[in-house]
């Protein structure tokens, strides 16, 4: 049977510049290759900083997920200095993360994932009235009248009418994978533009905390904002009550919104459980409730569960030498060795650029092909982010969690694993924003609580100053990021970084083959995809947007004295 290759470059509606490319035979892909096409090299810029302001360089790495850069690098100070923070800063710093998760967890699905479910251009025959119907059938939400879902319609007939179709040019409208009827995908439009407006609201929890979003403050020991109910200055009631009032909007946008769509749009697709990819599945955990160093207390449990078996969750060490490593095999950087492991600690990040001239059209999978790392566990490929949570939460018996997934599957007739599949990965997403908003309403009244009680203490000064630290420290910071596990190393040498390695989330899940040939994530779960239509690939956009890619977009660096050194474009 003869074979072909279909490329995507750059894939769009991601964070960044991402290529796939699927091999296909009789309308089915029996291989693929992902592949980052720009290089980043923060790494790089850290070497001999001052440790401490690490964080607000890190962020730089995205423009999404600044907070969770962010938090990941005081985490790794911090553990390298022994350094411990007050309670409150502990809740802040989780109430940020939570809110992050929830914006963007909404936003993704609308914005950059919805349309692979939702046919936009069939919306203009649906019927208002009918729409109207369905809208009060499994959601509250007030926005549901055939008149407001009628106005919708106009506007985006507007668009299509004036052959401006702005942010939905270029869809795939009419493939025969798109299995709604007009009426829900009316729905869908609809409530694509109002997450338009609610997601700049929840942003107001980080601006509260930590000054701005994107790219809050923070700092080593703490979070840098004070406490005191009767001044106007800082972290007041007034402030606490705006807080307050985002959980709760977020909280009802989600239960009354999201959800609903989720599980009305999957009631569509639950035949179409492809897409599942790797068995592995890998969290760090996260929001401790005592200390990041007990995992015991953590909301989002840790741990590993291998070949898709529930019964069995394996621990994590990330200061083991053997159990995170990265590979360079099939990625362009230097190393001595290009087929060893190197743990971040040991890590380096020298590129060496040996593929063909951008923009790329001969990536050979034989060789390095990728400015992605391969990061493996004890020598395995992992799928990381909300399924990879759901599934060690699921398998640990967390009991909210077995709950949301086992209503939701009952709700659609479907067993737990349909979780290993495209949709499964989308509905454990918005599973986990659920989640997220429950988690939002305990940390809240937690704070609120701390505070009551007498403890306004933000920030711990102890080891602050250089001249208490050892001359060499070493540490490990992780968090969940919205993608999923997150994790940065640091060396320090003498009050300054001797080096720094991060393995986010997409490196996990983007990574090219190693050595002994595994695919990454992305690689895997194309593998074996029916393709409708091999010249119009929506199936493979559906399963690499379902786990929310985010490669980074520019290399950018800058001298000491701030001279532009370098720009990595890539051709328009």
């Amino acid at each position: 049977m003869a074979t072909k290759r279909i490329v995507i470059g750059p894939v769009t509606r991601v964070e960044g510049h991402l290529r796939v490319e699927a091999v296909v035979e009789d309308n089915k892909i029996i291989d693929a290759i992902s592949a980052g096409t720009v290089f980043r090299g923060i790494e790089i810029i850290l070497k001999g900083r001052d440790p401490r302001d690490a964080w607000a360089f890190v962020q730089r790495i995205c423009g999404v997920c600044t907070h969770t850069h962010a938090l990941a690098s005081i985490r790794c100070v911090e553990d390298a200095l022994k350094i411990e923070i007050p309670k409150n800063a502990n809740i802040i710093r989780n109430i940020m993360a939570a809110a992050q998760d929830v914006h963007d967890h909404t936003n993704h699905f609308y914005l950059l994932h919805a349309l692979d479910w939702v046919d936009v251009i069939s919306a203009l025959k649906a019927d208002p009235v009918q729409t109207s119907s369905i809208a009060a059938s499994i959601s509250d939400w007030p926005l549901n009248s055939a008149n407001y879902f009628k106005d919708i319609q106009t506007k985006v007939k507007n668009f299509v009418e004036s052959g401006q179709l702005g942010i939905f040019a270029n869809g795939y409208w009419g493939h025969p994978a798109y299995r709604l009827p007009p009426e829900v995908n009316l729905l869908g439009v609809a409530h694509y533009i109002e997450a338009l407006n609610w997601q700049k609201e929840i942003v107001k929890i980080h601006a509260v905390f930590g000054g701005k979003n994107p790219h809050p403050n923070y700092v080593v020991g703490g979070v840098p904002v004070s406490i005191n109910l009767n001044d106007y200055n800082v972290i007041n009631m007034e402030r606490l009550n705006l807080v307050k009032s985002k959980i709760d909007e977020a909280k009802t946008f989600v239960d009354q919104v999201l959800i609903p769509d989720i599980l009305a749009i999957a009631g569509f697709y639950k035949n179409d459980l492809w897409g599942g990819g790797l068995s592995n599945y890998m969290s760090y955990g996260d929001f401790p409730m005592t200390s990041i160093n007990e995992p015991d207390s953590f909301l989002i449990p840790r741990g590993i569960v291998l070949d898709r078996d529930l019964t069995q969750v394996h621990d994590i060490d990330l200061q083991d030498p053997k159990q995170i490593q990265e590979f360079v095999s099939h990625a362009w950087y230097r190393q001595d060795d290009k087929e060893a492991g190197l743990h971040p600690w040991e890590g380096k990040t020298e590129p060496q650029y040996d593929g063909p001239k951008p923009p790329y059209d001969k990536l050979d999978e034989t060789k390095g092909y990728s400015w992605s790392k391969a990061p493996r566990w004890q020598g395995k490929p992992m799928e990381v982010g909300p399924l990879a949570r759901i599934v060690v939460a699921y398998a640990k018996g967390n009991k909210e969690i077995k709950e949301l997934v086992d209503t939701s599957l009952r709700k659609l007739n479907l067993p737990v694993e349909a979780l290993f599949s495209t949709l499964g990965r989308t509905l454990a997403r918005a599973l986990e924003t659920q989640y997220r908003t429950k988690v939002l309403v305990r940390l809240y009244d937690d704070l609120i609580a701390n505070i009551k009680a007498g403890d306004t203490s933000t920030f711990n000064k102890e080891k602050w100053d250089p001249e208490n630290w050892p001359s060499e420290a070493q540490g490990v910071g992780f968090c969940e990021a919205p993608r999923g596990a997150l994790g940065h190393w640091i060396k320090i040498k003498d009050g300054k970084i001797d080096n720094y390695q991060t393995v986010v989330p997409t490196t996990w899940n983007a990574s090219p083959r190693d050595a002994n040939q595994q695919h990454g994530a992305y690689e895997a779960s194309m593998i074996d995809t029916p393709l409708a239509n091999p010249e119009q690939p929506l199936e493979v956009l559906r399963t690499i947007h379902s786990f929310d890619p985010c490669i980074a977009c520019a290399t950018h660096l800058l001298d000491p004295q701030g001279k532009e050194l370098a720009v990595v474009k890539t051709k328009k």
